[in-house]
């Protein structure tokens, strides 16, 4: 019986099986986002085994495998869209809530690449690479509306214009808003004082975006465009901002063009050819405290950044011997503008303003060796230079040997690295800092097997080693944030997946990981590192072929603030009713999140006086999606 296997492009940049790829690789459908509800990027992760996501009710973070540091922007994963890094030059850092710059209807499917990916894809790729692939014109029949309404006066729309031509181009243009109040009221014990209004934030939770997509593929080339602006008003208090201000808030804006060029030529070379140019703006109003005790109004504060960059990156591939798939390239990024500052609006006083452009060159060569054919060797190794600290070798190592047919055991090594970017080095240190690269050394053993047309195991043991860990710490003088390289930290665990998909509309998947992080000095456990991650997502057809419910139950053990108190455990279940011939080119869905109303809380960070943050309770949302 055939039994198909699924492919991932990420791995290694090219098309491969699963079981033969140097990674630990999961795919998320775009029929499971629909069924399972997920409104966002950071809804579709937290479903991920091994993922879990953090919410300062600001922006939205990824930890995986017991990593995720307070303060840390999402830089230690690098997240693409169709190949195209969407991490920035400024933070080093990229969205995975409402500030992500793709809808999420818009994405055919996901690539989650566990482990060091820096051998192919230079810095940020730590813990692992995400490769977002979107829909293309043929995926839609014209003209799409979708509209939402739900908790929290939330309201979404979207207009999307899909089509596969006569002569082959493929055409999707698309725009989404949102807009939703939060909640009106929000309560911290940490400020329940009268003067801080008994400790509710009024009005302060406002989110609202706005997204456009463009893409068009016709024969070798591919262009893609995508623009996205998010505005969030701030509830916490963070940085020492004064509490229930509505004023304080952050406005994001992340822009990219990526033009692709693609040709096989015989016998069996394919050229890649990709260029880019990114733009990202960062603006923040902080309602502070005056320096003047005998001022009664509060300062506003102007926090800002602006990033520009571009790149260039060749690849060629090449089947050698029949049994070598050698890859060779090269990438270089100029970043034109690094700029971060800060300022009192009045009366205006300048604290910092700080410009940099700098280039990074990388060149790459990988190799697939088929030893024999149910043995392969894949080797990796890539060199990035930086004109902050030098260069950097990073080198990946995978023996993949398949004992019996969709079956693979796979020994995996790995190092990463990343960069300290702009915002650490620059924006709280003075002197210059002289920051170091963290670096990550992985070692993985992984099963894997397919059972049958149906059903597919994996189950992973893995170590992580930390070096130069950058973190945040306060200034012992001025007891600022700054940032510093500690000595580092270690995480083993373990990890198992269960999936199951039948023809009738049945389909699932089970998790649970395990795993142990610790400071390497200490031997402490590191902060927002939970030690135990269960959960069930399942598919049940109620009408087959048509309408289908959607259930998540999400179980992620305590974690340990920044203070060193523990965060409790929790179990969140979310259920989507979902039917796609509601009526004729009508689809219909209504999604209940956090089904039960559990009470739980993401730790906080240095910049926050709340050592735990209260998520949401009970919400709902109800969706149709028309084609005309």
């Amino acid at each position: 019986m055939a039994i198909r296997v699924d492919t991932v492009y990420g791995a290694s940049k090219f098309e491969q099986k699963i079981t033969e790829a140097p990674s630990s690789v999961t795919i998320i459908s775009s029929d499971q986002i629909r069924k399972y509800g997920y409104r966002t990027f950071a809804d579709i992760l937290r479903s991920v085994p091994g993922f879990y996501v953090n919410y300062d009710r600001n922006y939205s973070y990824v930890g995986l495998r017991g990593f995720a540091r307070p303060g840390d922007y999402n830089t230690r994963v690098l997240i693409l869209v169709d190949g195209h890094d969407t991490n920035d030059n400024v933070y080093g850092g990229a969205y995975i809530g409402t500030e992500f710059p793709v809808d999420v209807d818009l994405i055919e499917r996901i690539e989650i690449i566990r482990g060091p990916g820096s051998a192919l894809y230079g810095t940020s790729a730590l813990l692992g690479v995400i490769n977002v692939v979107t829909k293309r014109g043929r995926d839609f029949s014209g003209l799409e509306v979708s509209a939402s309404g739900g908790g929290l006066q939330s309201y979404q729309g979207r207009v999307t214009f899909g089509r596969q031509f006569a002569r082959g181009l493929n055409l999707v243009l698309s725009s989404t808003g949102y807009d939703s109040k939060g909640y009106r009221h929000l309560f911290f014990p940490e400020f329940d004082f009268p003067a801080n209004n008994n400790g509710i934030a009024q009005d302060a939770d406002t989110d609202m975006f706005h997204s456009s997509f463009a893409s068009a593929d016709y024969r070798e080339f591919t262009l893609h465009a995508a623009y996205s602006s998010r505005e969030k008003r701030i509830p916490t208090a963070s940085f020492g901002t004064v509490f229930n201000d509505r004023r304080t808030l952050t406005t994001d804006t992340r822009f990219y063009v990526d033009l692709q060029y693609r040709h096989t030529f015989e016998p069996a070379v394919e050229l890649t050819a990709r260029a880019f140019y990114d733009r990202y703006k960062y603006d923040a109003v902080y309602v502070n405290k005056s320096l003047d005790p005998a001022a009664q109004t509060p300062v506003l504060n102007q926090d800002f950044a602006r990033g520009e960059w571009l790149g260039f990156e060749v690849n060629v591939s090449k089947r050698l011997f029949r049994k070598h798939r050698v890859t060779v390239g090269t990438e270089d990024r100029f970043n034109l503008k690094e700029i971060q500052g800060n300022y009192d609006l009045q009366p205006y006083t300048l604290y910092l303003f700080d410009k940099r452009s700098s280039t990074v060159p990388a060149v790459y060569a990988e190799d697939e060796f088929s030893i024999r054919k149910n043995l392969i060797l894949s080797a990796g190794l890539r060199y990035d230079r930086y004109y902050s600290f030098g260069g950097t070798l990073n080198p990946r190592l995978a023996l993949v040997f398949s004992p019996a047919e969709n079956t693979a055991i796979k020994l995996l090594y790995g190092r990463a690295f990343r960069a300290p970017n702009a915002y650490e080095l620059y924006y709280y240190q003075s002197p210059v800092s002289h920051l170091q690269p963290e670096t990550i050394d992985t070692t993985e053993l992984s099963f894997e097997r397919y059972l049958s047309g149906h059903t597919w195991v994996r189950a992973s043991g893995f170590y992580n080693q930390v070096s130069n860990l950058i973190s945040q710490a306060a200034d012992p003088v001025t007891g600022n944030i700054r940032y510093i390289n500690q000595d580092g930290a270690g995480v083993k665990g373990l990890e198992a997946e269960l999936n199951e998909k039948r023809p009738s509309g049945w389909e699932g998947r089970l998790s649970y990981t395990i795993q142990d992080a610790r400071d390497s000095i200490s031997g402490g456990v590191l902060s927002n590192s939970p030690k135990q991650l269960a959960k069930l997502n399942l598919i049940a057809p109620v009408v087959k072929a048509t309408f289908f419910a959607g259930f998540e139950g999400q179980y992620t053990s305590r974690r340990r603030a920044v203070s060193g108190a523990d965060t409790g455990g929790f179990f969140v279940a979310n259920l989507t009713l979902y039917t796609q011939e509601f009526a004729k080119r009508l689809q219909l869905s209504a999604s209940a999140y956090n089904l039960f109303g559990k009470r739980y809380a993401d730790p906080g960070s240095e910049e926050h006086r709340q050592q735990a943050i209260p998520q949401d309770g009970r919400n709902f949302r109800i969706k149709v999606v028309y084609r005309f």
